[in-house]
Formats: C-alpha cells, structure tokens, sequence
C-alpha cells in the first residue's frame, strides 16, 4: 500500500452490470442509485435506493470499475 492510498481513499461506489429477472436484458447501473431503477426494455424495477448501497432486484453479473 503506497503512501497515496493512505491520504485518498479509493471510492465504495462501482456501477454494476445487472441482468434483469423478467426478460434477460443488461445494463449497467450506479451501485448507490438515488432514483429506482427501470430495464429499458420491459420497465421492470432493477433497484431501488435505500440511503446507501442499492437493493439490487436482479442479478449482478460483474463489476465495472
């Protein structure tokens, strides 16, 4: 661990790449959403804010950091 680690932490937030539960489809939300999150092809509820990390509805496929 560098000296600059010390002083600037790394951020708790990533986007993540969901899949949606009802049709299959990918996107790629923020992992601390302030808003509920829609799949742009069906309009299913993928997350919902809770002041902190998101209550992810589907299933997360990978990390992008």
């Amino acid at each position: 661990m560098s000296e600059w680690d010390k002083i600037i932490p790394k951020p708790r937030s990533v986007f993540l790449q969901v899949k949606c539960p009802d049709c299959g489809n990918e996107q790629s939300i923020f992992s601390h959403v302030a808003t509920v999150v829609h799949c742009s092809i069906c309009g299913a509820t993928l997350a919902e804010p809770t002041g902190g990390k998101a209550n992810i509805k589907g299933e997360v496929v990978k990390s992008l950091e």
